[in-house]
């Protein structure tokens, strides 16, 4: 089989596509002919050796941590019917995505819904899952003023959908002209480019008197502080990513000063979550193949230019999901 192979830490030329022999499941395995894999920003960190503890793979590696596609071979103490179907799975620390074919364990794959195409689906098992965590936490709801950072990025395609549907008003802020006319297409009330210095100023004009409720930040940084900038008393800061570089700064002096409230909704609260993410993924499966939440699928590309994507993601030149297609 063909697969993206990683033999040193550093830039998106690390990512060689290779001849490599077929992997064959082990007991409570199923192999995988890979459709979709989905690629994140945190890939682009793991690749450069800047995943942190929990991600510091050993070197060679396949990356790739969620991939959709058929059932092809099945370990011996997995039930045969598995193979044929088409399922979906965060592979996790595992990784081995970037490939045709990807082992995964049985207990772990979801069926994917006969309306989702494996794009979606492998959207939503992954970035899906984190806006369902997201969610959770933040609980939007009707008659709320509801920020959106990163708002044409994966997550945040899906937090406008969500904040939407609650019967909030949202106002969603990226970076650029494209990105805005994206998150102003998907059904943002107010959709604001945050490259612009005065963006801040753009969003209290646009909310004409009203004040922020709820910031949803993916950024950090000095955006994510000024998010929680416009906060009112009483809002709540939500943090779901910074791909700035930078966590947003606040202090206790900021939350009993601006009367506000400040959460993660990933890191060990994610990770750590009891029962795990299991059901969350398959909550947000059963969204996309309701239709209540559309996945936004920004990039394409081949297995061979997983370097091409990775580079594209961390020139923030992104929208949506990127996937690969094998």
């Amino acid at each position: 089989m063909r697969a993206i192979r990683q033999y040193a830490f550093g830039g998106p030329e690390e990512l060689r596509l290779e001849e490599v022999p077929d992997p064959h499941p082990g007991g409570e395995q199923v192999r995988i002919r890979v459709e979709s894999a989905g690629v994140h920003l945190l890939d682009t960190m793991i690749r450069q050796g800047r995943g942190g503890p929990r991600f510091a793979p050993r070197l060679p590696m396949t990356p790739g941590r969620e991939v959709a596609g058929v059932v092809d071979e099945a370990g011996a103490d997995v039930d045969t019917a598995l193979v044929g179907r088409r399922v979906v799975v965060d592979l996790g620390l595992a990784s081995g995505g970037y490939a045709e074919l990807a082992l995964a364990p049985a207990a772990a794959v979801h069926a994917i819904p006969d309306d989702v195409d494996a794009d979606s689906a492998v959207t939503m098992v992954g970035t899906g899952r984190t806006t369902m965590a997201i969610l959770e936490l933040a609980m939007p709801a009707a008659g709320e003023v509801v920020l959106i950072t990163a708002a044409a990025g994966g997550i945040g395609t899906l937090l406008v959908q969500a904040a939407r549907a609650a019967g909030a008003t949202v106002v969603g802020v990226a970076g650029g002209p494209g990105k805005v006319a994206l998150v102003d297409r998907i059904g943002a009330d107010h959709a604001v480019d945050y490259s612009r210095s005065d963006w801040p100023d753009a969003v209290r004009e646009a909310l004409a008197g009203r004040s922020v409720t709820l910031a949803l930040d993916g950024v950090g940084g000095q955006i994510g502080r000024n998010a929680l900038e416009l906060l009112g008393v009483a809002g709540r800061l939500v943090m779901f990513g910074s791909s700035s570089g930078a966590l947003t700064e606040l202090s206790a002096d900021d939350l009993f000063r601006r009367g506000i409230s400040a959460a993660s909704a990933i890191g060990a609260r994610l990770i750590q979550r009891p029962g795990g993410t299991h059901m969350l993924e398959r909550s947000a499966l059963e969204a996309a193949r309701s239709k209540k939440l559309v996945p936004v699928i920004g990039q394409r590309f081949a297995l061979a230019a997983a370097a091409d994507a990775h580079a594209a993601l961390q020139s923030r030149a992104t929208t949506g999901k990127t996937v690969l297609r094998p």
